[in-house]
């Protein structure tokens, strides 16, 4: 009997000692790359949903009506994801693309026909490049797996639509972007772009013309090449 009392005791000793470090590791937060990403991502995939839409409604190209619809029903799923992991994570989200984004989106609202595919198209084209750009950066620097996993999920789902959009902007006459000062290749394997394209200079993750900006979640975090 004293030999199973005392089994006991030191069985409750173990618990006792391993619980400071659950609760440690239960409390532990994301790292500021997490956080910083899946905030980025979201606002991103909002924005996306969005231009999508105004893409289906305003695009006369069929190909702009289609990659709209593509990037809706694409970006939809990866944002569920990200909501979700967001939760589990106690990460605020938030509720509403961001002002550059926004910026973008108001345009897009204001041009109709050939005009707004080519708008439409230089927008997507900048932001996948912003977008890739961040999940790269998520793929090297994240320290949480869920969320780093949710990167190497969206990454070639991203490349595919900068692919897309590459030859639908050669078909429209529209400049694709070229190589970066630093010569980073770009996604896909095409001709390295600059974040901005050939007609802005650093547009927001959304896309974007005209104003400069950082990549998506951040303004300090670097972001290597993307799509």
């Amino acid at each position: 009997m004293l030999g199973i009392k005392r089994l006991g005791l030191l069985a409750a000793l173990v618990l006792v000692g391993l619980a400071p470090a659950a609760a440690a590791q239960a409390a532990a937060q994301p790292s500021t790359q997490d956080t910083q990403y899946l905030q980025a991502v979201h606002q991103v995939n909002l924005f996306e949903i969005t231009a999508g839409n105004l893409a289906q409604q305003k695009g006369k190209n069929q190909q702009v009506k289609d990659l709209g619809k593509m990037f809706v029903t694409d970006h939809t799923q990866l944002d569920q994801t990200v909501q979700s992991t967001a939760q589990q994570l106690n990460v605020q989200l938030p509720g509403d693309p961001t002002a550059d984004q926004q910026k973008v989106l108001d345009r897009l609202n204001n041009v109709s026909g050939a005009e707004f595919d080519k708008a439409w198209v230089t927008a997507q084209l900048a932001g996948h490049v912003q977008a890739i750009q961040a999940t790269q950066t998520e793929i090297s620097q994240g320290s949480e797996q869920s969320v780093v996993q949710i990167a190497q999920d969206a990454l070639p789902v991203l490349q595919a639509h900068y692919d897309a959009l590459v030859a639908l902007a050669q078909t429209l006459g529209v400049p694709v972007p070229q190589a970066s000062a630093s010569g980073t290749p770009s996604p896909g394997g095409t001709e390295s772009p600059a974040p901005g394209g050939t007609e802005t200079e650093s547009p927001a993750p959304g896309g974007g013309t005209g104003t400069e900006e950082p990549a998506p979640g951040t303004t300090e975090t670097p972001v290597p090449g993307q799509s």
